[in-house]
């Protein structure tokens, strides 16, 4: 560009590297508007298919093998509902962490462990949830709760109702589970009184005792 051509461009506002730099950031936008259009379109698209959800709604809850209707909030967790929103409260179930990092709230749904403060009431409405409440037959200890006593398996009893409910769940599907198997399946079970030798004595004594034949 000529001496001319540069001095007319910087008295009109308008200079070669004006000019680059506006090619570039044009260039850019046409980059980014499609990938920024494109992830509207789909988090539009992920809204439309999640039903709003808003005040109490009517979960029917099975607990213990039996169904009961329950009004709740859609954040409501499972663990509110089964010891505020039930009738009678089932309170077996503890609150201690509310974070999902020491066990106290697992229940069974289905069959499988679960951290009842990180579960939503409405994520469990048709299937079937089991707490401690449930283990025993009337005033007969199921083989779990009764190989806790024998050990002396407990001290305050805050982590106990989900121990207790680890254990079965290991136990229901494997009776012969290895002490290995038993811990890994208590992992995120805690117990700050230190039981945790009783605790996998009395396992171990149910998981002999279920294999040669024990109910529940």
């Amino acid at each position: 560009m000529s001496e001319h051509s540069d001095h007319e461009s910087k008295s009109s506002g308008y200079t070669r590297r004006s000019f680059l730099k506006g090619a570039g950031t044009v260039a850019a936008g046409g980059v980014v508007a499609p990938t920024a259009l494109a992830s509207s379109a789909e988090a539009a698209e992920t809204s439309a298919r999640i039903p709003r959800l808003a005040g109490e709604v009517e979960v029917e809850l099975t607990v213990n093998g039996k169904s009961q209707k329950v009004a709740c909030e859609p954040r409501t967790t499972l663990l509110s509902a089964l010891r505020h929103r039930l009738e009678p409260p089932h309170t077996g179930t503890k609150l201690v962490c509310d974070q999902g990092a020491c066990g106290a709230c697992t229940v069974l749904i289905d069959g499988e462990p679960v951290c009842s403060c990180l579960t939503l009431a409405v994520d469990a409405a048709g299937k079937q949830i089991r707490t401690v409440e449930g283990l025993a037959d009337g005033d007969a200890l199921s083989p779990v709760q009764a190989a806790f006593v024998e050990n002396d398996a407990l001290m305050c009893g805050f982590c106990t109702p989900g121990f207790l409910m680890s254990v079965t769940g290991c136990l229901e599907k494997n009776p012969d589970a290895s002490l290995p198997e038993i811990k890994s399946a208590c992992s995120g079970n805690l117990c700050r009184c230190g039981t945790y030798p009783h605790i996998f004595d009395a396992a171990v004594k149910a998981g002999r005792e279920l294999k040669q034949g024990g109910t529940k």
